[in-house]
């Protein structure tokens, strides 16, 4: 079998249940496990991220959306000769990924019937659905079953630990400007660590969150996801919402409970990672502000709360996005 992943999410899930050996093209974000480094590239990004706040960004995208314009380009010549004979997509987030309606036209022209397995998960139920769904797919049904029972027995050793005194509130920003609170598995993986996530809706998108819901919130807890993000560039952005004068206030800052994971590994794609955002969380609710936290977390310094950014209004309201329509991430 010859595959097309157009999806990181996906293509973690194929190498995960042993069909790494039959993916023959990836997306320009597949960066894991790291034999896909060398694989062929099939999309890249039409609006350049690096270096640009994440207001540039969703500004970005805001103009592109407007304008019907696509987000990613997919080289129908490369897939063309590559010639897959399955092309493993999503239709879960228009942000995230080509478009399916993109990918369905170019499975038309290819030679053959070429089918279209689209992965749409919104919970852990739905994530772990969707290995069964490609392990069938693609003759590793047994591996997928394998895959599924190990993720679920890591699941229920985070439910065998010792739970907080209190269960913290905890809020999940999965973009920084506009904020954008976490949806879809994000508040289930909150609520299996051990905390309650009073912004995010199980199984709903990512949504924006306006300066007045965020202070009525009041997280003990803050953890900073941005979709798309590794952790180093996850603690580059912090500052766009830590130093403004509103978020001092929250009791998450007065206590230092305010930490950066890697939402791309862990938190953003639906794949066999996002159990690692699981133990990333329970770790952070129950670890002492500034104490140890494992590999794909950190603690945002306290510093960067300490006061306004250079030109600030100095209303001590927090970032607000009541604007923001679309999420902007999956």
């Amino acid at each position: 079998m010859r595959i097309a992943s157009l999806l990181p999410s996906a293509t973690e899930i194929l190498f995960a249940i042993g069909a790494g050996r039959d993916v023959v093209g990836v997306t320009h974000e597949c960066d894991y496990p790291p034999a896909v480094m060398a694989l062929p590239r099939l999309t890249s990004s039409a609006i350049g991220h690096e270096g640009r706040t994440c207001a540039d960004i969703d500004r970005h995208i805001r103009r592109a959306v407007h304008a019907g314009s696509s987000l990613y380009r997919l080289d129908e010549r490369l897939l063309g000769k590559l010639r897959p004979d399955l092309i493993v997509t999503q239709e879960l987030c228009a942000v995230c990924a080509v478009s399916y309606q993109t990918v369905a036209r170019a499975a038309r022209r290819l030679a053959g019937d070429v089918p279209v397995l689209s992965l749409e998960p919104a919970t852990l139920d739905g994530i772990m659905a969707t290995v069964v769904a490609t392990g069938a797919a693609t003759g590793h049904e047994r591996e997928a079953g394998r895959l599924v029972a190990g993720m679920r027995a890591r699941i229920d050793a985070v439910g065998s630990l010792a739970a907080p005194a209190a269960r913290p509130r905890v809020a999940c920003l999965e973009w920084t400007s506009p904020a954008m609170a976490g949806g879809h598995w994000v508040p289930e993986l909150v609520r299996l660590a051990g905390g309650d996530d009073p912004l995010g809706q199980v199984g709903e998108p990512s949504r924006a969150v306006g300066c007045d819901e965020i202070a009525a919130a009041a997280p003990d807890i803050v953890v900073f996801m941005p979709c798309g993000f590794h952790l180093a560039r996850t603690r580059e952005v912090t500052a766009e919402v830590t130093e403004h004068p509103g978020f001092g206030q929250l009791p998450a800052a007065r206590t230092g409970r305010v930490a950066a994971v890697d939402g791309s590994s862990y938190f953003s794609r639906p794949g066999p990672r996002i159990v690692g955002g699981l133990e990333i969380l329970a770790a952070i609710i129950r670890a002492e502000p500034g104490g140890p936290l494992p590999a794909g977390a950190a603690w945002v310094p306290l510093a960067q709360c300490s006061g306004p950014r250079p030109g600030a209004s100095g209303t001590g309201d927090l970032p607000g996005a009541r604007h923001r329509a679309e999420p902007a991430g999956g």
